[in-house]
């Protein structure tokens, strides 16, 4: 005789206290920046300093090369997040690599060390002369978004700059598919001001890495959230400082 199957319950992945906040939050609301970082710091409430997050959705057709949106920018202040720093330099330029501070430096060791998996660093620079050897690399790095690019900054024979920018809070911005880009500005722990001078300075970074083959309107839609908060939709009108 067949027996009837119990249907299993679907663990929701939202603690108790975000479904609190997501059932009280109107998620029609389009907040000014200001305010939106205010509501998302009170809401940050997790045992961990929370990254709060920005995604932005451009209208650009991913699909055409030449629509590609891409770039590096230092946010003023950090993103509150220790990066190690990988360096493939010899002689002079690994020294003065590590006197930057670089985490990791190396040719062919370090080529044959990330080749066995082990890699052990969040960016990755090189000096021109390096491409040759880290070229071996690009299946394990590119899919990871480390891969050095000389747009980026990343292949530079002034090392000591781009490992202080790694270092001072520099991200990348890419958009993905359907022109989406996903960038973590700070943390909850920063104060108001800082977070919103991090997302303008971002703002305006992805503004000017607008194609010239665009059309119509490219900042379509930008929503702001923290790691495991609300997210809540920005008004685009307040993302840029008004002149006093």
């Amino acid at each position: 005789m067949a027996t009837k199957k119990t249907a299993k319950k679907v663990k929701s992945p939202f603690t108790k206290r975000l479904r609190t906040v997501r059932e009280e939050q109107d998620r029609n609301k389009v907040w000014a920046l200001e305010e939106a970082i205010a509501y998302i710091k009170k809401n940050a409430t997790a045992k961990f300093d929370e990254t709060i997050e920005i995604a932005m959705s451009l209208g650009i057709d991913t699909k055409q090369s030449d629509q590609n949106v891409r770039g590096m920018i230092v946010l003023p202040h950090g993103t509150g997040k220790s990066v190690r720093v990988a360096v493939f330099a010899k002689g002079p330029k690994a020294e003065e690599a590590k006197a930057a501070g670089a985490d990791v430096v190396g040719d062919e060791d370090l080529v044959a060390k990330v080749q066995k998996g082990d890699i052990d660093f969040e960016r990755v620079i090189a000096t021109p002369d390096m491409m040759g050897l880290v070229g071996r690399l690009g299946q394990i790095l590119g899919p990871k978004g480390m891969m050095p690019n000389p747009k980026l900054g990343t292949v530079t024979m002034d090392v000591t700059a781009a490992v202080n920018a790694a270092k001072g809070g520099a991200v990348e911005f890419r958009a993905q598919k359907e022109g989406l880009v996903h960038v973590g500005v700070g943390k909850a722990s920063f104060d108001e001001k800082k977070l919103t001078e991090n997302v303008r300075t971002l703002i305006e970074a992805v503004n000017k890495a607008k194609p010239q083959s665009s059309k119509g309107t490219y900042l379509k839609k930008v929503s702001l959230s923290s790691t495991m908060g609300p997210g809540v939709k920005i008004d685009l009108s307040t993302l840029v400082e008004k002149a006093a």
